[in-house]
């Protein structure tokens, strides 16, 4: 009996041990397929991280992509508008330059008619006094006469308005204008031997041409 009672001892032993050793296993079965779950779920976690993170750098290259079309848009409506006005100030400058190129010309083909008009005034004046005796230089009058020219010759040059140098120079038909020729040993060929008329410049341009006299 005895015997009996050591063997179902033993027998209880061993089927308690089998059950701890089940449980053990059971465990580390559990243990094992928690850690592979958490690292499954961690996985994907990480994935889900990754695919937001592109989704948002993706969103954010698509803000960038938009909003720098934008500012091109305005950069080159800038860009269109400063040409504009660019290209509008040097029509203007442009502008500018041939109305004041115009007021100029037209100034001084105002004051030529004006100064051609006066020239014979002038030629009136010298023909008047070149008349004058000796004896009658002394005349009031004619004194007074020879006063009102000079002054008339003052304001003249005032204005740049000069005679042309013809006696003695060599013909030039940019300011002389031949009438007459004639033989003279004792000037050069092409030299002015005589002046008719006066000629007069006004700025370095010609008013009026010499009228001369021209050796050969």
């Amino acid at each position: 009996m005895v015997k009996e009672a050591v063997e179902e001892a033993k027998k209880a032993a061993e089927e308690a041990a089998e059950e701890e050793t089940a449980q053990e296993t059971a465990e580390e079965a559990a243990e094992e397929t928690a850690e592979e779950t958490a690292q499954e779920t961690s996985e994907e976690a990480s994935e889900e991280a990754a695919d937001s993170e592109k989704a948002e750098e993706g969103s954010e290259e698509k803000k960038k992509f938009f909003g720098k079309k934008k500012k091109d848009k305005k950069e080159e409506k800038i860009e269109e508008l400063t040409d504009k006005l660019t290209r509008q100030m040097a029509e203007f400058d442009n502008f500018r330059k041939r109305t004041e190129k115009e007021k100029s010309q037209m100034y001084e083909v105002g004051a030529k008619d004006i100064i051609e008009k006066i020239l014979p005034v002038v030629d009136n004046f010298e023909r008047g006094l070149a008349a004058v005796t000796e004896e009658e230089k002394d005349n009031a009058f004619v004194q007074g006469m020879e006063k009102v020219y000079k002054q008339l010759m003052t304001t003249l040059e005032g204005i740049e308005v000069k005679p042309i140098e013809a006696v003695g120079k060599e013909f030039d038909p940019n300011f002389h204008n031949a009438v007459m020729h004639v033989e003279d040993e004792n000037l050069g060929e092409n030299i002015v031997a005589e002046e008719f008329q006066k000629g007069y410049l006004y700025r370095d341009s010609v008013v009026r041409h010499s009228m001369v006299k021209v050796a050969n």
